[in-house]
């Protein structure tokens, strides 16, 4: 189902904990910055988070670095209130709105989570937007600071490289430039056979059989198909607005007409409706291909191949003649990485399939056919479409360290990174000389990375 980026179940459970360690006792303001206060349950509300997602290898040590951390953050909190940055409320809203609908997915609705919060909603959402915004305009000010390093220029690049110990350049790994031709199975006669399988299962559902007994033998969503296709209470927002606009039509206990989502088909039977929440079972069905697929697109892939080799055809021109994936037939088969743009792969952003295909050949080489995935998926939260494909080799750039003539971005984006870090630092150690600042006792031992914090314990 549809992914929502928040580590929200160990972080419910652990606020939780954080909740009820809390409860009944009075809070400690550990660190004064300026007119900012920062709480030990502020602290360890993030140590929980910390713990619950493996990232805590010593509570004392993490401790010292989230005090740092948060210290840092209250300096960029009160120079943007001093330059009179505004919230973006539009993405305060829209954050609020994903928290709030994972968390009572998660809690199971409404009563449980205030019950696992220890507070009623209303305050968690006056607490969450307070925090929201305050993370709104720190990331504002950093990215205020930030951009006003001075343009970087060849001469910049070139003076990194020369103070720089050569064994700690960056070192550029393998990249590829290779070009495709694809063929799809028949989607249409796949997408037709699924259908006709979920309106049967449908039919024997209305005849009384169990929806969730007809749930575990054949659905193909793992995580509910051992619960007889149960999802849980859970905000319609989390799952795909077709599959959710399906289920808040039905009444409980009717079942739905079959359901197109990027996962596949489904039939949804509604258990329950509170709200804009509903608990459903559902029964996923994904399109599958035969044999008969397979050979008929390897062998078409093949003879292609063929033609290639033979100098009957040239590789760009076949791609604009017979490959279906439109995004590198308009370019002559030329592949093009999904998240960067970039004609170049290093290895961990090709499929799996893609790259067992190429990884023995030389430049100007061609694969034998080979079943992969496309692209579209990427851009939906899943994996991609069935695709077979045969992949030419055009260029490999061998792992070395970077060079001015051959890297120049990679090298111009290290020396920004580093010249932006420096601002950041240079910000805050001059706000800090002129902010009054106190930090708890406690933290007496802590050696803070940034020696302004020292020397305020």
């Amino acid at each position: 189902m549809k992914h929502i980026i928040l580590s929200a179940a160990a972080l419910l459970l652990c606020l939780s904990l954080s909740a009820q360690k809390y409860k009944g006792v009075v809070d400690k303001t550990v660190a004064i910055v300026g007119g900012e206060t920062i709480l030990i349950s502020d602290i360890e509300a993030q140590i929980q988070e910390l713990r619950a997602n493996g990232g805590v290898s010593s509570d004392k040590d993490m401790r010292c670095e989230v005090l740092e951390t948060m210290l840092d953050n209250k300096l960029f909190l009160m120079q943007a209130r001093i330059d009179s940055l505004t919230v973006n409320n539009e993405m305060v809203q829209s954050n609020l709105s994903q928290r709030l609908d994972w968390f009572r997915t998660k809690a199971g609705g409404d009563e449980e989570l205030e019950k696992a919060f220890h507070k009623p909603l209303y305050k968690l959402r006056q607490e969450w937007t307070k925090a929201l915004e305050e993370q709104s305009l720190i990331e504002q000010e950093r990215s205020d600071v930030a951009s006003k390093i001075p343009e970087i220029t060849p001469f910049d690049v070139k003076k990194y490289i020369e103070d720089t110990d050569p064994e700690d350049l960056p070192v550029v790994p393998v990249k590829y430039q290779l070009s495709q031709i694809c063929i799809y199975p028949d989607r249409a006669k796949a997408a037709l056979s699924v259908k006709e399988k979920l309106l049967s299962l449908r039919e024997r559902i209305m005849n009384g059989e169990k929806f969730s007994t007809l749930a575990r033998i054949y659905s193909e969503d793992p995580g509910s198909a051992r619960r007889g296709g149960e999802l849980g209470l859970a905000s319609k927002t989390i799952f795909w607005p077709a599959f959710s606009d399906a289920a808040m039509a039905l009444r409980p206990g009717t079942v739905s007409q079959v359901v197109e989502t990027p996962d596949g088909y489904h039939i949804i039977e509604v258990i329950e409706k509170k709200g804009d929440m509903f608990n459903a079972r559902h029964i996923l069905l994904k399109p599958q291909y035969t044999n008969e697929d397979r050979e008929k697109a390897f062998h078409q892939l093949d003879s292609i191949r063929t033609a290639i080799l033979d100098e009957e055809i040239r590789f760009e021109m076949a791609a604009q003649f017979y490959s279906q994936d439109l995004p590198t037939r308009t370019n002559g088969g030329q592949m093009a990485d999904p998240m960067t743009g970039s004609s170049y792969f290093e290895i961990d952003a090709l499929k799996p399939a893609d790259y067992t295909a190429i990884k023995d050949l030389k430049v100007g080489e061609i694969s034998e056919p080979v079943e992969s995935l496309d692209n579209e998926g990427y851009l939906q939260g899943r994996s991609g479409n069935l695709v077979y494909k045969i992949i030419r080799v055009d260029k490999i750039l061998p792992a070395h360290t970077a060079t001015f003539e051959n890297d120049y971005n990679e090298l111009l984006e290290r020396v920004q990174g580093a010249k932006q870090m420096e601002a950041i630092d240079n910000f805050l150690n001059e706000k800090a000389k002129d902010t009054y600042i106190v930090i708890d006792p406690i933290f007496k031992e802590c050696e803070f990375s940034r020696e302004i914090w020292n020397s305020r314990k």
